[in-house]
């Protein structure tokens, strides 16, 4: 199997810079050139591509990815590593969920104040704007 670089990007959802970044920053090897100096692509970089869009799309941070490829390159290497970066970054999904929460919590009240009328008497402007600026019509 030969791919380019394009249809590598279209293969994995990935844009064809976003390649190019991650072969500068190493995620994914320098690729190997046709005799045309054309990028090729073959199963192995299609499945590491994979691996590292399906880890962002979870929300894996770039160093996160780095540390699970390196640890998944060594098939015969205990998993406990990958398993801590797992549970790091589902600890930060958990306070990011709260956050929302919280977020969602103070949003609904801010809208649930708002009688309706003028914009000069709106309760949800009067909360969005910065303290200096806050003033209602009476």
């Amino acid at each position: 199997m030969a791919l380019t670089i394009g249809d590598l990007g279209k293969a994995t959802n990935t844009k064809v810079e976003t390649v190019r970044y991650y072969e500068r920053i190493g995620l994914l090897p320098k690729p190997v050139r046709s005799s045309g100096n054309y990028r090729t692509y073959g199963a192995a970089e299609l499945g590491r591509l994979s691996f590292i869009r399906r880890a962002r799309d979870l929300g894996f941070s770039l160093g996160q990815v780095r540390a699970l490829l390196s640890l998944s390159d060594d098939r015969t290497c205990d998993c406990a590593g990958i398993d801590q970066i797992a549970h790091a970054h589902l600890r930060e999904v958990d306070r990011k969920l709260a956050d929302l929460r919280a977020l969602r919590r103070e949003l609904k009240a801010v809208i649930e104040s708002c009688d309706g009328g003028i914009v000069a008497d709106c309760r949800i402007i009067e909360a969005l704007a910065p303290s200096g600026e806050r003033h209602r019509s009476s």
